[in-house]
């Protein structure tokens, strides 16, 4: 049974293969337009910015994640070789499924074709891909003055400056996104990051790990990118980021907070500025009847990381070989937080969906 993962889009498809101490692992892109190539220095500078082993606030594995690209048949398929896999961390935890992994899930679904270490497909690592594929999406987007940025909203209870802190269409926090993917952790705020360091070092100094929110905002997007009911906006993008492994929650506009709300807080009111029309307010995250109001307001959506399940204490779990109830002790090289490292990974996700929304849009204008 293949464990290659393939997503169908209305215009793209992609088929990420590979585990995490595998020797190669990739992406095969389908329905790109011929023009579009890839720009191997962009792509560079995001697998940068997801790359692990610059700080101790991630994994130590260090991977240089450079990319091949190669393009045949209309497929572009781009690929990194692994070269720092450890799999001996892993030996004495085979017949131990670690706590919060899909250890005991993979092993029911593919029996002894499930990874032997680190993870296997279900690994963080293989965010690699989704990276490579998101950012010929982020590019291409940027073409068309359509530009995404995510940023820490929280973390272990630290809170960085957000959207909903400021105006619907507020230049000055879009002025502040634009600069977080050139700083080495993803805040607005640089003291709010501070705190969230202390936050993930006193965790892994305790052998443990912290959970936190990523925001992110969509600016420049046009009227009337998706659809009702399966077609919605909120769906295709919610689909994507669900590909990022750590990821248990996403919420747009002000999500889950709408059910203590009245229709009339909740509800966003329209205007005229000149011929322009906006919200008043944007609790919609940009999206209505599961399509983008474009200039009206950017979109806006969170999405909650879980603390990394790899951690240093003692945890119950059973031997599957023996049947036996015992506990385990994580060996390896591990995030004390993912989330630092995942927000150009949720940057790339949120892009490959709104790109082949796009890309379907156009199509049905030109047909």
């Amino acid at each position: 049974m293949s464990m290659d993962s393939t997503y169908k889009g209305e215009k793209l498809e992609l088929k990420i293969y590979g585990q995490s101490h595998s020797p190669t692992i990739g992406v095969y892109i389908k329905g790109l337009p011929s023009s579009v190539a890839p720009d191997e220095e962009y792509t560079r500078a995001l697998m940068g910015r997801r790359a692990p082993g610059k700080n101790k606030w991630s994994t130590p594995r260090s991977e240089k994640d450079e990319v091949i690209f190669e393009r045949a048949d209309g497929v572009l398929h781009g690929y990194i070789v692994n070269s720092n896999t450890k799999p001996k961390d892993y030996a004495s935890i085979l017949n131990k499924p670690r706590p919060g992994h899909a250890d005991y899930t993979g092993k029911i679904k593919y029996r002894d074709e499930a990874a032997q270490s680190g993870g296997g497909i279900f690994s963080g690592r293989m965010t690699a891909p989704l990276c490579i594929a998101g950012s010929i999406a982020l590019n291409e987007l940027e073409k068309r003055g359509i530009s995404i940025y995510a940023h820490l909203k929280k973390c272990a209870g630290a809170k960085d400056e957000s959207y909903y802190d400021h105006g619907v269409n507020d230049e000055d926090f879009r002025k502040k996104l634009s600069v977080v993917k050139t700083k080495e952790f993803p805040v607005v705020d640089d003291a709010a990051g501070s705190k969230m360091k202390d936050k993930i070092e006193e965790a892994r100094m305790d052998c443990d790990s912290v959970g936190a929110v990523v925001e992110c905002v969509i600016y420049g997007l046009p009227a009337g990118i998706g659809g009702p009911i399966f077609d919605g906006l909120e769906g295709k993008i919610a689909n994507l980021i669900y590909a990022i492994p750590a990821v248990k929650g996403v919420e747009f506009g002000a999500g889950f907070a709408v059910a203590d709300m009245r229709g009339s807080e909740n509800n966003d009111p329209f205007r005229y500025e000149g011929e322009k029309v906006i919200l008043e307010s944007n609790n919609c995250g940009g999206i209505l009847g599961g399509i983008s109001v474009g200039d009206a307001a950017p979109l806006v959506f969170d999405c909650a990381f879980k603390p990394t399940p790899s951690i240093s204490k003692t945890q119950n779990t059973i031997d599957i070989k023996e049947k036996v109830n015992t506990d385990i002790n994580i060996e390896g090289r591990h995030d004390p937080c993912v989330a630092p490292r995942a927000v150009p990974v949720v940057e790339a996700a949120a892009a490959l969906a709104i790109y082949d929304a796009v890309l379907a849009e156009e199509s049905n204008e030109d047909s």
